[in-house]
């Protein structure tokens, strides 16, 4: 547990629980039992698919999270919701607590992050509905933070160089792709995610531009998110669902807040679905060694300062 002096949490102990700091440690925390939180994006965070639901509001050294931990299980695995923008949607991308998110989710003991996401797509072969578990993503955010080791007295000391050629855990994602396909549910394999900063959408000429980029789908939360649960040891994985043809797609409706809570209310049983199928089978794995190298490439990431 997080230990305070004065209302100030020290950086001796955000250390421990940041990063994994021997092989002992490594191993004892890739035992642990297997907790799953969900992060749920615009529509996307129905607590109902939670039994015995209890909640727990949570403070970090990086603020408050975005709401309340939602606790409870999904046919008898742990798991702790967790609404992305607030659960009135008050909180808008750029204003996301991402850092304060991802702390208080690890601090409650999730292993394994599954979050859904809208988004918006650049291929013709993504259709409004579609499911698409992503692999990679393209960064052009400008406001975030991007680190839990931000130079700030209550944060770990260091700084943290995470390795991002596989942002997301493929061992996780591979379950999502199984699930989506035996429910029969349409679903793109792999797809690089471009996260704007929004909150607008984007230009015409943005939007191609993405498309000569390689980028598949579009969105504003992806970054920092999957580059924070990384840094933390987290199994993350995205289920994104594509709401609507981003504007470069001629004689098509242009994006609109009304069109994507349209399509998002229609197909977000599809997302509850493929996580109330996925997680028990997650809990049935053994994670061990995923956990470990996840922990020992955070720990090795970190230059602390030199004394």
């Amino acid at each position: 547990m997080l230990l305070r002096v004065g209302g100030v949490y020290k950086a001796s102990q955000l250390v421990q629980i940041c990063t994994c700091t021997d092989k002992k440690t490594v191993a004892m925390a890739s035992a642990l039992p297997i907790k799953i939180g969900i992060i749920g994006g615009s529509g996307l965070d129905d607590p109902d698919i939670l039994e015995g639901r209890t909640e727990r509001y949570v403070d970090t050294p990086y603020g408050k999270p975005s709401d309340a931990l939602i606790l409870g299980k999904i046919k008898n695995v742990e798991c702790v919701l967790m609404a992305r923008h607030g659960r009135q949607h008050t909180i808008m991308p750029s204003n996301v607590n991402y850092q304060a998110n991802i702390w208080a989710l690890r601090e409650e003991g999730c292993t394994h992050l599954l979050v859904t996401t809208a988004c918006g797509s650049l291929r013709e072969e993504i259709q409004p509905g579609d499911i698409v578990i992503i692999d990679q993503f393209i960064d052009r955010t400008t406001k975030r933070s991007q680190t839990l080791y931000d130079g700030q007295p209550t944060s770990p000391p260091g700084v943290s160089h995470i390795p991002m050629a596989e942002p997301f855990c493929n061992r996780t994602r591979e379950v999502l792709v199984e699930v989506a396909r035996t429910l029969g549910i349409k679903c793109h394999v792999r797809g690089t995610m471009l996260t704007i900063e929004g909150p607008r959408f984007s230009s015409r000429a943005e939007s191609l531009m993405f498309r000569q980029w390689g980028a598949d789908v579009i969105n504003m939360t992806t970054v920092p998110e999957v580059v924070l649960a990384k840094e933390a040891g987290l199994c993350y994985a995205s289920i994104a669902m594509a709401t609507d043809y981003d504007c470069w797609k001629e004689h098509e409706e242009a994006v609109c807040v009304d069109n994507v809570l349209k399509t998002m209310k229609e197909n977000a049983n599809k997302a509850s679905s493929i996580l109330l199928t996925a997680i028990p089978q997650i809990s049935q794995m053994d994670w061990a060694q995923t956990m470990k190298t996840l922990k020992s490439m955070a720990q090795s990431s970190v230059m602390l300062p030199k004394h």
